[in-house]
């Protein structure tokens, strides 16, 4: 059989401490990461979305007029135009915004 050695803690690792020559520095940490809502201007999520508002615009406004054949024509193509340019624009700010 072998012997164990033993080995005392303080041996291995000391409790002097050595000092440094240099001081230390006061360290000025700035965060970029947190959510800013000025990440929300991105030209291209205010370009979609002024086109989006734009439509909907003109839709109102020919509906004033009496225009009510174009209103339902405008309807129709929205109704799919909208969900899909809003997941879009959705996954092009995350695919693009870094967290």
């Amino acid at each position: 059989m072998r012997k164990t050695q033993k080995f005392r803690f303080r041996k291995i690792f000391p409790l002097t401490l050595k000092l440094s020559l240099t001081r230390p520095r006061p360290l000025k940490a700035y965060s970029f990461v947190p959510f800013s809502p000025l990440a929300m201007l991105d030209p291209t999520i205010l370009i979609i979305g002024g086109i989006v508002l734009g439509i909907a615009i003109i839709e109102r406004i020919l509906e004033r007029w009496g225009a009510i054949d174009l209103v339902d024509q405008f309807a129709k193509v929205m109704r799919f135009i909208l969900p899909v340019t809003f997941y879009s624009a959705l996954i092009y700010f995350f695919a693009t915004f870094i967290f």
